[in-house]
């Protein structure tokens, strides 16, 4: 396809959202009946996400990091929705050890799972290494969710709907992927670090797509990206450059949390969405607006770079998924 080709597309899109009421959260469907698993609940994007589950009636399972802070959130949701089913549960994704406990348990508990949300990050921080010695960003938005998706899916498999859908950003179309140095050991950038994690998210999502179509799975795999929405993301953890930019100068461009969890939501619940799909917000630069099918970039489309991410991420994580690699 070519670039004028592509601009086209892009406008009949935009024409054909502006011709429909946008999207919100009062259209998602009933999810009585289905257990729906979100990562980084306890704050942001991940809380919106978990509250408008419980709103349509789902059992949410919220992974926290800080089990004060899930059952403080969780508390939050129940005081203005008495009948929420939560079930608040610890996981830190920068550790591969209680990625696996987390799935454990959680597999033990319910055998059949419909959703799971690979929602959690840390953006921009210091180089620091996680527990068994991988680049932080990189272990917790990539790496952990790799492993926590691989462990899950044969419950996914048995749930209605079944869908998992990982949240990239729209920076992972100017990212790459330091291959020959994913620690950082030689020469680290906070935000090229976080760009890569993202771009890893983009191509894990689509690689996942491509071998669970090749398997014939029901499990379908799905991208989004929140745009630009103020989170604690921008103030908890990055150095402190990055966090004056986003977090104050920046900040009145941000839309609230619970706008920026449209795009997710509707990957996670919009009926008959095909696996693959890649939703953002309609907006000028994708930065805010309501949910609408969005581009992958081409490298996060490569087959060859998500053989390669899928590969080293096995080996990363000791984690097989039971699926073939995509022709």
């Amino acid at each position: 396809m070519t670039e004028q080709q592509r601009q086209r597309q892009r406008q009949r899109r935009r024409q054909q959202q502006r011709q429909r009421p946008h999207w919100t959260a009062d259209r998602i469907p009933d999810q009585s009946g289905r257990v729906l698993v979100v990562t980084g609940a306890s704050s942001g994007l991940g809380l919106a996400t978990a509250r408008a589950f419980a709103r349509r009636g789902g059992q949410v399972v919220m992974a926290v990091r800080d089990e004060g802070r899930g059952r403080e959130a969780a508390a939050g949701i129940t005081a203005a929705q008495p009948d929420a089913r939560l079930d608040v549960r610890v996981l830190d994704l920068a550790d591969l050890d209680s990625v696996r406990a987390f799935a454990g348990r959680l597999c033990a508990d319910h055998p059949r799972l419909d959703v799971l949300v690979n929602n959690a990050g840390v953006m921009a921080p210091p180089r620091t290494l996680g527990p068994q010695g991988h680049e932080i960003q990189f272990a917790t938005n990539h790496l952990g969710h790799f492993a926590l998706t691989g462990l899950l899916l044969g419950a996914l498999a048995k749930g209605a709907d079944p869908r998992v859908v990982t949240v990239t950003s729209a920076n992972h179309r100017k990212a790459r992927l330091f291959f020959d140095d994913l620690t950082g050991a030689r020469r680290y950038s906070p935000m090229g670090y976080y760009n890569q994690s993202k771009l890893a998210n983009a191509v894990f999502g689509h690689e996942l797509h491509r071998r669970l179509t090749a398997a014939g799975s029901p499990v379908r795999s799905l991208l989004a990206h929140p745009g630009y929405a103020a989170t604690g993301l921008q103030h908890d953890g990055p150095v402190a450059p990055v966090r004056l930019l986003f977090g104050r100068l920046l900040a009145p461009l941000a839309q609230s949390p619970e706008r920026g969890a449209l795009p997710q939501l509707y990957a996670a619940t919009e009926p008959g969405l095909a696996g693959g799909a890649f939703i953002g917000p309609d907006g000028r630069g994708e930065l805010r607006g309501a949910p609408t099918r969005v581009e992958l970039s081409a490298g996060a489309a490569d087959p060859g770079t998500g053989q390669r991410l899928w590969e080293l991420s096995e080996r990363a994580t000791e984690v097989r998924y039971a699926l073939p690699a995509a022709a």
